[in-house]
């Protein structure tokens, strides 16, 4: 599926973000671990909403956030969700604001988000081993592989793949489903969209000095390798996904190239990619017509996860 025309708010919002990104070289500051330590600095504590309680689950070398609804909290089915940050990005607000939202479209559902180790100081494997730790606790706590959901942006979303691809060849149960926002699953770095989109994205366009050019992850690893990039793995017997994505963005090829691949092997994918949007668009929550239209198709999709 592939939305109409951007609404004028999408086109504001996407003009600013590619002029503040240019004035300041986002590109290379998140690339050089600038902008990371600076928002680390800067992001005020998180205030847990009201109706919301928030339980910090410590691990050996991770944490995890447990986000529950006060009242009318859903125990059919719970959410794991694998942050964004081009795997140098640690846990910040914005995730936890993710949590509430996934809460709120799935009618209650509880959500585990894992602060897995990233780049440089943990390199490849740190993030996959701690995924897996993190479902291995759920697992642990009772829930069964067909009442979890993994849900990530970006890295995550890519992540989400990867932790499915690492099961199956562990012989292990697979989620019931994935919701992949703008899912990175090429670290090659070599769709289509990475040249077609290069003037246009307003986040990481017009310079080859940003973070989906950063190796600080992959290390001396192979970038093919389907726990890196999960393109090129093998995806029959996946869980039914949900891949959203926008049109500007230099990896709206990961999500149409791997789509294509899941779809050819067998599995239930949704592509929809949203016209004139940027990356992780979603995060806009309610600002956006686009984003509204995004957790709408969210919190559908999960119902459906849960008839079937």
């Amino acid at each position: 599926m592939r939305e109409s025309e951007a609404s004028v708010r999408g086109r504001v919002m996407r003009d600013l973000i590619a002029h503040v990104s240019n004035d300041n070289l986002i590109g290379k500051r998140i690339k050089n671990g600038e902008m990371r330590k600076k928002i680390g600095e800067t992001e005020p504590p998180w205030k847990c909403p009201d109706c919301f309680s928030m339980t910090v689950i410590e691990t050996e070398h991770f944490n995890m956030e447990l986000l529950e609804s006060r009242e009318g909290a859903s125990t059919d089915k719970i959410i794991l969700q694998l942050h964004g940050g081009g795997y140098i990005g640690a846990m910040r607000n914005a995730y936890r604001m993710f949590a509430g939202l996934y809460n709120e479209v799935s009618h209650g559902m509880s959500v585990l988000t894992v602060d897995y180790r990233v780049a440089p100081e943990n390199p490849y494997p740190a993030a996959l081993l701690d995924a897996y730790e993190a479902y291995r606790y759920l697992r642990e706590e009772g829930w069964f592989a067909e009442q979890i959901i993994f849900a990530g942006d970006s890295a995550g979303g890519g992540l989400a793949m990867a932790l499915c691809h690492y099961l199956k060849d562990r012989g292990e149960e697979l989620p019931c489903g994935i919701v992949a926002m703008s899912p990175w699953t090429d670290l090659t770095a070599g769709g289509e969209s990475y040249d077609t989109n290069y003037e246009r994205d307003p986040l990481f366009g017009k310079t080859r000095d940003s973070l989906i050019y950063n190796k600080d992850y992959v290390g001396d690893n192979d970038p093919m390798d389907a726990y890196i990039s999960p393109l090129f793995g093998d995806f029959r017997d996946f869980p039914p996904m949900l891949i959203q994505a926008g049109s500007y963005e230099m990896l709206l090829s990961d999500s149409i190239s791997v789509a294509a691949k899941a779809r050819e092997q067998g599995v239930k994918v949704r592509l929809s990619v949203y016209e004139g949007m940027f990356h992780i668009f979603q995060m806009a929550a309610k600002m956006l017509p686009e984003s509204r239209k995004a957790w709408v198709e969210i919190g559908k999709f999960i119902d459906v996860l849960l008839r079937e």
